[in-house]
């Protein structure tokens, strides 16, 4: 089985804004549930369908799998939430990638940082950019931002 791990923490300065160029990401949901997300995505110039299944800890199933870009944009019209749109820069440090999402639209103003593990115990070095973490909170899940915007907490 496929699994995501995942930490995730608030950016602190715009320190990381030279280290790679953005990409602009644009996401629908056809679902929401706790317990599963059907995520439909738009990275630059390429479309994906992922499914998530629950967190536990910071781990949870996933499987992603690239699509038409022309399919991604036509099942975009079935989300069931507003867009989520973001640049992400994916910035090397120590030997991991960070992805560092900035936020636009109705979630502008929010900047988080992701960094994919091997295992929940693994040990990683953190940018002087990083803040404070807030992997598990439910507020900063993508997910979450489509129908609770970060403009409205």
């Amino acid at each position: 089985m496929a699994q995501e791990t995942e930490r995730k923490f608030l950016v602190t300065n715009d320190d990381w804004r030279i280290m790679a160029p953005p990409v602009h990401y644009i996401q629908g949901y056809l679902t929401t549930d706790p317990e599963r997300t059907i995520r439909i995505r738009i990275a630059g110039n390429r479309g994906y369908l992922t499914l998530k299944g629950k967190v536990e800890s910071f781990t949870r199933p996933e499987f992603e799998y690239e699509i038409p870009v022309s399919d991604a944009r036509e099942l975009m019209n079935l989300s069931v939430t507003q867009a989520v749109e973001k640049f992400r820069s994916k910035i090397p440090y120590e030997g991991k990638i960070w992805e560092v999402d900035e936020f636009i639209g109705a979630n502008e103003g929010l900047i988080i940082a992701e960094i994919e593990l091997e295992s929940e115990d693994e040990n990683f070095e953190l940018p002087p950019w990083i803040g404070e973490e807030v992997t598990g909170n439910t507020h900063y899940f993508n997910s979450y931002l489509a129908r609770n915007p970060f403009s409205k907490w």
